[in-house]
């Protein structure tokens, strides 16, 4: 019996008497799957996780910490060796779809959103929640290397170009420690958030972390699927910070602090994400990630441009360009 009967046959000794068929919901970036599960009066998302690559566990604690504060599904059955959890339905209108649709509800779904940011970020109990530590963000890092210029480029780095990369990483981690630390949702955008009333409804929270108070914002503003003019987001960043320091979050009394702060949380996640991408695709075969990798790199890339200590990193990404051309010279396609 394969799984998907294994969670057929779960579902129906949870509601005996109900009669459903099953839809795939989503696409994951992870080893999870999602079902819509249909029935005569409602539906639910069936969640497949399979143990030997999934833990459930941190969904379901941070769904509990979350559930007070903002929309997050409802848990109504779950069983952790397994791997299967039901939740309630959120919907299928993505902040994604939306926003490609009616680019003019940017506004207003937005301020929605970082509503809720703020809420989350308000979270006390944080104990039983994994630290954003050096060791974390330096793991992230490392993706980049080790996928993006090693595997996606396929360069090896000089020894002088690795000790530029050390030093603007160890700078890098450096701001982000040296930030407030909050509930991190840590994948907090557009494909993780859904129109629903109350809006929004937050998914994908399992990574869930504390740390860096611009992280999730970063997430939201410098989406990596869907861009906005610099001057849309440094609107939206300051409309964030004003409410944010009247809920009493410890974000930067100066908003030109903050936003730098912002900026080089932004410059950690996007080189991460770089990774992240190219691990998707050559190892697990989800190759329409590298769509999204120019829209990162451009981020990326100004980002660099604006602050002098990360001038380095720019230049570092200039010789990769170079050198990725000149190795594909002569290829027949």
């Amino acid at each position: 019996m394969n799984r998907l009967q294994h969670l057929e046959n779960w579902i129906q000794q949870q509601y005996p008497e109900m009669s459903f068929t099953l839809q795939p919901a989503s696409v994951d970036a992870s080893f999870r799957r999602y079902f819509r599960v249909i029935s005569d009066n409602e539906t639910f998302i069936a969640m497949d996780a399979p143990p030997q690559q999934e833990d459930c566990t941190p969904f379901v604690h941070v769904a509990q910490l979350l559930e007070q504060a903002v929309n997050v599904p409802t848990i109504r059955a779950k069983d952790l060796g397994q791997g299967f959890l039901l939740l309630s339905d959120l919907g299928n209108l993505t902040y994604l779809q939306a926003l490609t649709d009616q680019p003019e509800e940017a506004n207003s779904l937005y301020s929605e959103a970082t509503d809720a940011l703020i809420k989350m970020q308000l979270t006390r109990h944080l104990d039983d929640l994994p630290q954003y530590d050096e060791a974390l963000l330096r793991f992230e890092l490392s993706l980049f290397p080790d996928w993006y210029i090693a595997r996606h480029l396929q360069l090896d780095l000089s020894a002088v170009q690795k000790t530029v990369l050390e030093q603007v990483f160890t700078r890098i981690v450096q701001n982000n420690l040296s930030q407030p630390r909050v509930f991190v949702h840590r994948d907090y955008h557009s494909r993780n958030l859904m129109v629903t009333t109350p809006n929004p409804g937050i998914l994908d929270f399992q990574d869930a972390v504390v740390g860096p108070v611009t992280y999730d914002l970063v997430s939201l503003l410098k989406d990596a699927y869907i861009t906005w003019d610099e001057e849309r987001i440094l609107d939206w960043a300051i409309r964030y910070w004003e409410k944010a320091r009247n809920a009493g979050l410890p974000v930067a009394d100066d908003f030109g602090d903050f936003y730098r702060d912002f900026e080089w949380m932004g410059v950690q996640r996007h080189i991460k994400v770089l990774g992240i991408f190219a691990r998707l695709c050559y190892r697990d075969s989800k190759n329409a990630y590298l769509d999204d990798m120019p829209l990162v790199m451009n981020y990326l890339r100004k980002a660099c441009e604006r602050y002098h200590e990360l001038r380095p990193l720019l230049g570092l990404l200039d010789e990769l360009d170079n050198n990725a051309s000149e190795s594909k010279v002569g290829y027949t396609f």
